[in-house]
């Protein structure tokens, strides 16, 4: 796969060291270790802040102003207090994130930033780090409480799993799978894409069409159902191109291109307007903002950019 082809919180560089998360005895070497490097989340207890709010406050931490972005990293000295989630190792040190009741620290030189502002300016190391925070602290934040009896969880294995203090059974973070598809078709000779509008957009908002993955379903026939349920367009041959973690609050969004090849009837209202463009149309109405395009924190750019064959202008 090209570099083009990999969104944006798709991108790390430190590996994971899930054989690490239950060896106790290192963990407490790697905290205890000046080496090591702390990223610190604003965060709370749903029960206090709402959902919504929560949400706002994890997906920031801070990040430095200057031409260069770069995350602030602490040592495990300067860290508050608060759940403690190893992010990975890069061999020569270790990185974990911390959830902190305490408010972040506006300086002259760094400011707090959500992963959605500067998923895209952060380098490969960075946008790994970050991108794996957010979805520990959310998934945490919400599996406080055991589904099979209800009674509380702790935190076990440096943040990767909960367990229930009653039963001992134990959760792992999920992630809903969701299929996100470029529609494509070649008519007089030249080809198109197809893009839709959301009712709840700008209308100038246009996107790739989108949806989760059903109970018993591959993600294949995911790509057909919710194209054809979308916008009455019947699709075949599904091409897998790249996937992406989208901690918002626990989506993997796997992308395909697709073949248009028919229509049936639309079953839904998801979309307000759906509209074919080549590539020449869809160039000029981003260029005039007639058309808004997706950021390019989202892996929707990508599949566009990459079907167009080069960067568009434009982005919300």
């Amino acid at each position: 796969m090209d570099s083009d082809s990999v969104p944006a919180l798709s991108r790390a560089a430190v590996d994971s060291a899930g054989h690490r998360r239950g060896d106790d005895e290192w963990l407490a070497k790697a905290w205890a270790d000046t080496n090591t490097r702390v990223l610190v989340l604003e965060g709370g207890e749903p029960g206090s802040y709402g959902w919504q709010a929560l949400m706002a406050k994890q997906s920031r931490a801070l990040v430095t102003t200057g031409e260069t972005r770069e995350l602030v990293l602490i040592t495990p000295e300067q860290a508050p207090k608060g759940e403690r989630y190893l992010l990975g190792s890069d061999g020569e040190r270790a990185y974990f994130a911390v959830r902190s009741h305490q408010e972040l620290a506006v300086n002259p030189v760094a400011e707090p930033a959500s992963l959605r502002e500067v998923g895209t300016v952060l380098d490969d190391h960075d946008t790994g780090l970050f991108t794996r925070a957010i979805a520990l602290a959310n998934w945490n934040a919400t599996h406080g409480f055991c589904p099979r009896c209800g009674s509380r969880t702790r935190i076990e294995k440096a943040g990767h799993v909960r367990v229930c203090e009653e039963e001992g059974t134990e959760q792992f973070p999920r992630m809903d799978p969701a299929v996100i598809m470029l529609v494509h078709r070649e008519r007089d000779g030249r080809d198109e894409a197809l893009l839709g509008s959301n009712p709840n957009w700008d209308a100038r908002r246009f996107s790739v069409l989108a949806g989760f993955v059903d109970a018993g379903e591959s993600l294949e026939q995911a790509v057909v159902r919710e194209v054809a349920e979308e916008t009455g367009v019947i699709v075949e041959n599904p091409r897998y191109l790249s996937s992406q973690p989208w901690p918002f609050p626990r989506s993997l969004m796997v992308g395909y291109t697709a073949l248009a090849v028919g229509e049936s009837v639309a079953t839904d209202d998801e979309i307000a307007e759906a509209r074919w463009f080549t590539r020449p149309e869809l160039a000029a109405a981003a260029r005039d903002g007639e058309v808004i395009l997706p950021g390019r924190i989202s892996i929707a750019r990508t599949l566009i950019e990459h079907w167009y064959g080069g960067r568009l202008p434009g982005g919300w």
